[in-house]
């Protein structure tokens, strides 16, 4: 047995401290580093497009009430928008057009499904899923939507969006003697 005497304890050479605490603190700093923030994203219930945000959709041919395919063409606009996270938003546009079979102005209320995406003044898009019902009441008509942003800018948000305009073509056409050549709808569109 050796002599606790003359057992030598070894100490580290006095430079390998210092370059275990230096790149312990080295290692620190590059995680810290590579914890990035993510990009900014729009928060819900930031976006809101007031009057006179509208919808227009004509028909080719003018609906009768004889079933027929016609040409839709859906033209909305967007704006006045404000949006806390985007401030730069201010208008929007969506445009389509779609061969539909089947129509007549005895079709143009009841309830549907659509897709569409937004392309909005900054140049960002928004895709979205709706469901819509549209009603006459009295002399108006009324389309109310709501939906989901599936893609793009604001996704994930919840769109709900009124709109009202005359009804006065549509109730001569399903009267007889009139035709459905557009429909125009005035009303306002929120994310949430």
């Amino acid at each position: 047995m050796i002599p606790p005497s003359l057992i030598r304890r070894r100490s580290p050479p006095p430079g390998n401290f210092m370059i275990r605490s230096a790149l312990a603190t080295i290692a620190l700093l590059a995680a810290t580093l590579v914890v990035t923030t993510p990009p900014a994203q729009a928060q819900p219930g930031d976006l809101v497009c007031l009057p006179p945000t509208s919808s227009t959709v004509t028909f080719s041919p003018p609906l009768t009430t004889t079933s027929q395919t016609a040409t839709v063409t859906t033209t909305n606009l967007f704006g006045p928008c404000t949006s806390t996270s985007v401030p730069d938003i201010t208008s929007g546009t969506f445009t389509g057009s779609y061969t539909v079979p089947n129509r007549s102005c005895l079709t143009l209320t009841g309830s549907g499904t659509s897709t569409s995406t937004i392309t909005w003044n900054t140049g960002q898009t928004s895709s979205l899923t709706l469901n819509f019902t549209t009603t006459i009441v009295g002399a108006v008509y009324t389309s109310v939507v709501t939906g989901v942003v599936t893609g793009g800018l604001f996704a994930g948000d919840t769109v709900i969006s009124n709109q009202t305009g005359p009804a006065t073509d549509i109730l001569l056409c399903t009267a007889g003697p009139g035709t459905v050549s557009s429909l125009h709808t005035i009303g306002t569109i929120t994310f949430t």
